[in-house]
């Protein structure tokens, strides 16, 4: 209890001695006020880009390989005719996936075509992402449906002409009534509206979305596109992993050699196909960002270092200011501690409130308006930056505080 009273009156202390020297005590903390506010400012923004970016790429799946003809990287001087003449995924395979994979908790095939028009009556729409889908693809991608319903099973085998719809078609196309019911024309065949999608908004890199997405069964697809041939529009198998699966690498092994041996590639031939994996844009995205970053810390550290250094020299003034008082109370009793404590808690204040104020400018800048980015102040910056603030407080402020804790009494006081 004696050891907690006299921590709580160094802290009295210590506050009482910032008040008294108001004006000293903003000077001091500037630096680490521009310090903190440089670092947590590029962490900020690094954390709101890689989100953004990463939302923006949420189309390709999470935990999800796609099977495909063409990689998404390509090798060094790989000739690349040996890609053109690689056969496209093919139902039959996507079927021969479904009865043999043991790794995979769902997939799909399905195939794309971009700037697709749809019509209805006298309206249009163009740059629409057209895409036809096996009754799976809720269940490997995300399609969250504002009103309506998905496809039933027999609507998908039966190929029936029916389409789920993007927000933006949908006001486009039914600017003062509901889609629903409703048809429209692609290539000239009609379809019958079931569902619209939840609103998405734009993205920030303009990577497809589902407000410009019109979803129509695979088999209807193939009535308005030849897929499955090499100069037909690709088809995807997209596979969705079990999250046991750390990097989904036993569902990637499992999938090359039952392709493989769909094929009938021999031990020593090349794979015909491609796997391409989401992770792989989210992992250099990440390594892109950890270079920033580093380069906010070190940009930071130089502001740290100078506000480090000016609390540091303040607290030795402090000090010389005090020492008669310093003197007399440890002539009255007071143990080093005591002392210890009164200038390094504030040392620590003075860098907090230099932190906090950091803090605090970069919460104004989060209400900047940056288009679709959205800058956000994370709980995990939040703690990174008093963390560093006491840091800072801590390593400039003992060296002055075991000055002081260690003074003759007799000496200090005569002084």
């Amino acid at each position: 209890m004696i050891f907690i009273k006299l921590v709580a009156e160094s802290l009295i202390f210590a506050w009482q001695a910032l008040k008294a020297n108001v004006l000293r005590t903003v000077l001091s903390l500037l630096g680490v006020t521009v310090g903190i506010f440089a670092i947590i400012t590029v962490f900020t923004v690094v954390d709101s880009l890689e989100k953004s970016i990463r939302d923006s790429l949420s189309f390709l799946g999470d935990q999800v390989i796609r099977v495909e003809k063409w990689p998404w990287i390509f090798e060094d001087n790989y000739p690349w005719w040996k890609y053109y003449k690689r056969p496209q995924p093919t139902l039959t395979e996507f079927r021969f996936l479904q009865d043999n994979i043991t790794m995979a908790s769902s997939l799909t095939i399905f195939a794309e075509r971009g700037n697709a028009i749809l019509q209805h009556e006298s309206s249009s729409t163009s740059d629409v992402q057209l895409v036809g889908v096996s009754f799976e693809y809720n269940q490997v991608y995300d399609t969250p449906l504002a009103y309506g319903r998905y496809f039933s099973p027999s609507e998908i085998d039966l190929s029936r002409n029916v389409a789920l719809i993007g927000q933006e078609i949908a006001e486009t196309l039914f600017p003062f009534s509901s889609p629903l019911g409703k048809e429209i024309k692609i290539q000239g065949l009609k379809y019958v509206v079931i569902g619209v999608f939840e609103e998405q908004g734009e993205n920030f890199i303009e990577t497809p979305s589902l407000d410009a997405t019109c979803l129509i069964p695979y088999g209807s697809f193939l009535k308005l596109y030849a897929s499955g041939s090499r100069f037909g529009v690709g088809s995807t198998i997209g596979i969705r992993g079990y999250e046991e699966d750390e990097g989904l690498k036993e569902l990637e092994q499992e999938v090359i050699g039952l392709i493989r041996g769909r094929r009938g590639l021999r031990p020593l031939e090349e794979d015909d196909f491609a796997i391409n994996r989401p992770e792989a844009f989210a992992q250099v995205i990440s390594n892109i960002f950890d270079i920033i970053g580093i380069a906010g810390w070190v940009i930071g550290s130089f502001s740290i270092l100078v506000g480090g250094f000016g609390i540091a020299n303040i607290m030795f003034v402090s000090v010389k200011e005090r020492t008669s008082i310093i003197g007399i109370q440890k002539a009255l009793g007071a143990k080093n501690y005591f002392i210890l404590f009164q200038f390094l808690f504030e040392s620590i204040f003075l860098s907090l409130i230099g932190g906090l104020a950091g803090l605090m400018l970069v919460y104004f800048i989060t209400f900047i308006p940056l288009g679709s980015l959205i800058l956000a102040l994370t709980p995990k910056n939040i703690i990174l930056g008093l963390s560093v603030s006491c840091l800072v407080g801590i390593i400039s402020g003992i060296l002055p505080a075991l000055v002081a804790s260690r003074m003759d009494p007799v000496e200090a006081i005569r002084s």
